[in-house]
């Protein structure tokens, strides 16, 4: 009664998964910078995340770490797993009694699986929709998901969605000393897939200010500002986003797109406007009369 991909992409490994069962994103998905991805499900069992994970960490190949894992397992049969390796190599097991339609896909870079499904086509159509998706790794992985919902999905409907991602060299980006950049999860939703995608959307705005935020400091406020920017003409307003890209332009010096910039942050969220009124980081805005 779920289905997931596990994929890697550049320096980033991820999975995401849906099922009708509650908080999904507590069992199947597993992710490790450097490492790889595990899917566990359908009779899941969470211990082989971390453990398929510490196998591939110790040199095994996918397949063989589904091997080992799975070796002393009495009801392997009843289990799925999908494992997908740092360097692109991926496996996936589906036991003969996961109850049907049961099944998977692998290919360079991923895998695919899922059972009790409305059939086959929900795997397939994961799979396209994954290879056929172009931007960040977590749009693509919630990409196939819709994919596969709109295939018919899990034939018993629709509960939770969870996504996870880690990417090397996270943990040196952030105060937050850690390689995980995206984890998500929707625990009971009538249409959990489209509230991961909202919460992606926000927090891909949030991810942007967060990065950003390395390069708050003289000498480094135009490279934030640019990075900001980016994001702005690739995604779209945000009230938040808007506002630290004035906050950086202020800083280094870009006054006049820095008051048109908080001016638009204000009118699509007028609440900001308290803090944005004692804000230092607009104070340039201010001694030039350009804060309205």
């Amino acid at each position: 009664m779920t289905f997931s991909i596990v994929a890697v992409d550049g320096t980033e490994v991820g999975c995401a998964v849906q099922s009708k069962y509650f908080s999904v994103g507590s069992v199947v998905p597993w992710a490790k910078a450097r490492v790889g991805a595990v899917a566990t499900q359908a009779a899941g069992v969470a211990a082989y995340g971390p453990q398929v994970l510490a196998l591939l960490e110790a040199g095994l190949s996918p397949e063989a770490a589904l091997e080992q894992a799975l070796a002393g397992d009495p009801e392997r049969e009843t289990r799925q797993l999908g494992v997908v390796a740092a360097d692109g190599t991926a496996a996936s097991h589906t036991g003969a009694d996961c109850l049907a339609w049961a099944g998977h896909r692998v290919g360079d870079g991923y895998a695919v699986q899922g059972n009790i499904l409305a059939g086959e086509v929900v795997v397939t159509e994961m799979e396209r929709a994954f290879l056929e998706t172009r931007g960040s790794l977590a749009e693509r992985l919630v990409s196939a998901l819709e994919a596969g919902q709109e295939a018919g999905g899990d034939s018993r409907g629709q509960q939770s969605a969870a996504i996870v991602v880690e990417r090397t060299g996270a943990a040196a980006e952030s105060r937050e000393g850690i390689d995980r950049v995206c984890e998500l999860r929707v625990e009971d939703h009538e249409t959990p897939i489209a509230e991961l995608r909202r919460l992606l959307g926000i927090h891909t705005v949030w991810d942007a200010v967060r990065r950003a935020s390395a390069f708050h400091s003289p000498g480094q406020y135009s490279r934030g500002a640019d990075l900001l920017r980016e994001h702005l003409e690739t995604n779209g307003e945000s009230p938040v986003l808007l506002y630290d890209l004035a906050c950086m332009e202020a800083l280094a010096g870009d006054l006049e797109p820095a008051a048109v910039h908080i001016a638009r942050s204000l009118e699509l969220d007028p609440g900001l406007r308290a803090g944005a009124e004692a804000d230092p980081d607009l104070e340039p805005l201010r001694r030039a009369g350009l804060f309205r």
